[in-house]
């Protein structure tokens, strides 16, 4: 019986590499299983041999004839490796904390990580983690051992959410190569200042990798129901305001809008993809994103 991951997304589970592992695997295994009709391996890619299935495979390499067969489960080896890199940056700023339904931007963002780090390495690709915030930055370069997806997990655990985003962001310059195809997934809920995160992101696009950027935001940051005088506090800055909630409805929702609008159009024509997230969506056109840009760079 597939398992609901969805049953699975609690504090406690998201933030122990076990638990993370087996989110993860649910999440994949559960999508992958509705694109079993598709065989393609995609361009570049011939059948080499045949070796028996492990957990985290690539569940549409099966040989269902050969399962037809024999009753064992085979997977068609490729002769011809893929050398993609995938990498995640994530934003580790204090906004990044905020929480509905007991779901901060960050535990989304460590699920969504996983998730996508999880189905990446099943299809032999390397994966990296890199996080960033004012006071820190979390670094793994990308790695092809599966071993290495439990250090993953275990460094998307230790990311603290706290200050801003740097003001220096020279130090992209060290994230990512020039010379090699890569995949880049950037994470965040994009509040800024000014331009700092979209600056950033536009500058890792070249012709020879695929960034996407993931906006994660909240049902009440997008729909803003809010009922009453409030105070809210901007997580990273501290500033507060005071307003009613009705009243500002309305300047609020446009502003959101045209913001997103904004720098959707900005992403877009620097040929960088773009897909939000509210933190109850479910994940699995993440995925479809990193098969459809994975084939891109093949």
């Amino acid at each position: 019986m597939k398992q609901d991951y969805r049953l699975l997304l609690k504090p406690e589970i998201i933030n122990s590499v076990s638990g993370l592992a087996l989110i993860s695997r649910v999440v994949v295994e559960g999508h992958l299983s509705g694109l079993n009709h598709s065989r393609s391996l995609g361009s570049g890619m011939e059948f080499s041999q045949y070796r028996g299935y492990e957990v985290g495979d690539d569940m549409r390499l099966l040989d269902w004839k050969m399962l037809a067969r024999s009753g064992r489960y085979y997977i068609k080896q490729s002769e011809i490796e893929t050398n993609i890199s995938v990498k995640f940056i994530l934003d580790a700023s204090k906004s990044m904390q905020h929480e509905e339904k007991g779901m901060t931007k960050m535990d989304f963002a460590r699920v969504l990580t996983a998730s996508l780090a999880w189905l990446a390495q099943s299809q032999g690709d390397a994966v990296g983690l890199f996080a960033l915030n004012e006071h820190n930055l979390y670094a793994l370069q990308a790695r092809v051992q599966k071993k290495y997806f439990k250090r993953l997990l275990q460094e998307l655990i230790n990311i603290e959410s706290r200050g801003k985003w740097p003001k220096d962001p020279q130090v992209f310059e060290k994230l990512h190569s020039r010379s090699q195809k890569e995949l880049i997934f950037f994470i965040s809920d994009l509040h800024e200042e000014a331009s700092e995160l979209t600056n950033v992101i536009t500058r890792l696009k070249t012709s020879r990798n695929e960034v996407v950027v993931l906006h994660i935001l909240g049902s009440d940051e997008l729909e803003f129901n809010y009922k009453g005088a409030l105070t809210f506090e901007d997580l990273e800055t501290g500033t507060k305001l005071e307003l009613d909630a009705e009243k500002a409805r309305p300047s609020y929702l446009k502003s959101l809008e045209d913001s997103i609008k904004a720098t959707r159009d900005i992403l877009l024509a620097n040929a960088i993809s773009y897909q939000l997230f509210r933190l109850d969506d479910p994940i699995g056109e993440a995925l479809q994103l990193l098969l459809k840009k994975r084939t891109n760079l093949m």
